[in-house]
């Protein structure tokens, strides 16, 4: 196999939730770059709709679906109608995920604790649940699940205090790996990418528009100030990490979590 042909995913189907806006809508153009039919899963159907117009460019086939990943019967006809569309998915990005407003476990509303985890843990375990089974009919697939660097560190309250979503990640990380080791003979892989600070995203934006705009200046600056690289990421340098675990280029990994932050966590 040439160099190139290890990265190519001509001929898989793709399925990206929460491939609407930010990362994953980064992950939907470069899976379709490399070769890949892509279905964009998003709870907001023109958010999807923009992704797709941005990927058709590649030439693959394409599919907008909607699904409130929280919920297993909008999850189950996502997956039925990517393969009814699209034949099969063959790579599994669970991308899917919100934050809610800081704050510390005693002064957390429980409904902001249960709503994170309803979408971002929760909405893991149903993709994961719902898609399995067309992947052991095929005897295989691969599953990219996005954590985070707050799965693995905590994070300094005077940055933000965001231990409902840390939780969260965490949790990702343990269905990564359970899944890897249940699934390795049925011809899945099942990884993680736990990116750290990144610009291009949205998750926070809603409720740190509240905020003033010496708390906004402050959060930036502790962030770079706080990154061994001096800078947050671009969520465009996700892509290499995507293409290479849903690529033959990984081809015997799997339960691996990666971590992309500029060297946050090493500190």
């Amino acid at each position: 196999m040439t160099e190139k042909g290890i990265f190519d995913l001509s001929g898989k189907v793709a399925l990206v939730t929460g491939g609407g806006i930010g990362l994953g809508r980064v992950f939907c153009q470069a899976l379709a770059e490399f070769g890949a039919d892509v279905a964009c899963a998003d709870i907001n159907r023109e958010w999807a709709e923009e992704t797709v117009a941005l990927i058709e460019k590649f030439g693959h086939r394409t599919l907008v679906t909607m699904a409130d990943v929280s919920k297993p019967e909008e999850v189950q006809s996502m997956i039925a109608a990517t393969v009814a569309e699209l034949g099969s998915i063959d790579i599994l990005v669970n991308n899917a995920g919100i934050t809610t407003k800081p704050a510390k476990f005693h002064e957390m509303p429980i409904e902001d604790w249960d709503r994170l985890m309803a979408i971002n843990l929760r909405g893991v375990f149903l993709c994961m649940r719902a898609a399995l089974p067309v992947m052991i009919r095929q005897q295989r697939g691969c599953i990219i699940n996005i954590s985070s660097v707050l799965g693995l560190v905590g994070l300094d309250p005077e940055i933000a205090s965001y231990g409902n979503y840390g939780a969260a990640k965490a949790g990702v990380v343990a269905l990564t790996r359970q899944g890897a080791a249940d699934y390795g003979r049925d011809g899945i892989r099942v990884n993680a990418i736990a990116p750290g600070w990144h610009t291009g995203t949205r998750i926070s934006a809603s409720w740190r528009s509240e905020w003033p705009a010496e708390r906004e200046q402050r959060y930036h600056q502790l962030i770079t100030e706080r990154t061994p690289l001096g800078r947050r990421g671009e969520a465009g340098e996700l892509k290499g990490l995507i293409i290479y675990l849903a690529s033959d280029a990984s081809s015997f990994v799997t339960g691996q979590v990666f971590v992309q932050d500029g060297g946050w966590s090493a500190l």
